[in-house]
């Protein structure tokens, strides 16, 4: 059993922000195979389970605190860190650049810092998600505005990908799927 956290922040306010690509992947592969999300209140979030293969979590904690649900799910349902896949906005890729690393630091991100200090460690898999360098805002700002118009093409183009490297996740692991899908690339303005 896998363990996908998407980050973001919940409510209407935040929906399609920047800082919420986790949630909008998990939303993107939960759409493809009919899944509806339901709420856990004691463990924070909303989930949904998909088959006996993995949890989509998304923490309703707000960022800052992602730590808190994600290791309620963990304990209870002994998923150990290495079977733990969190996906999150990167500022340091430009706008649909993907990459899933099998550990790595917090960087500047506030949500993965919470869940590394809520599980002492930082050895689980991730999957960083572009958004770019903010020009002439702070990045607090830039990471709570909403995708552009003209982004948007590349947004549901990198969602439609993020979603099928989960499901490889699945079904050929993650080393083939870090293959895959590392040398990818649509942060060009393609048609």
């Amino acid at each position: 059993m896998w363990l996908f956290c998407g980050l973001g922040n919940p409510g209407e306010k935040y929906k399609n922000t920047r800082h919420n690509f986790g949630f909008l992947v998990l939303d993107t592969f939960a759409k493809k195979h009919n899944l509806k999300f339901k709420i856990y209140k004691d463990l924070e979030s909303e989930a949904v389970f998909y088959k006996d293969k993995a949890i989509l979590v998304k923490p309703l904690t707000y960022m800052n605190l992602s730590g808190r649900a994600v290791k309620k799910w963990i304990l209870k349902e002994g998923i150990p860190v290495e079977r733990l896949l969190v996906i999150y906005d990167d500022m340091d890729f430009s706008l649909g650049k993907l990459k899933i690393l099998p550990k790595g630091g917090a960087g500047n991100h506030k949500g993965l810092l919470s869940i590394i200090e809520a599980l002492g460690t930082s050895e689980f898999p991730r999957m960083r998600l572009g958004i770019g360098k903010p020009l002439n805002v702070s990045a607090k700002d830039y990471v709570l505005s909403p995708f552009l118009e003209e982004e948007m093409l590349r947004v549901i183009k990198i969602l439609d990908i993020a979603s099928s490297a989960l499901e490889d996740i699945l079904n050929i692991g993650i080393l083939k799927t870090m293959t895959k899908y590392n040398s990818l690339d649509v942060s060009s303005n393609e048609k």
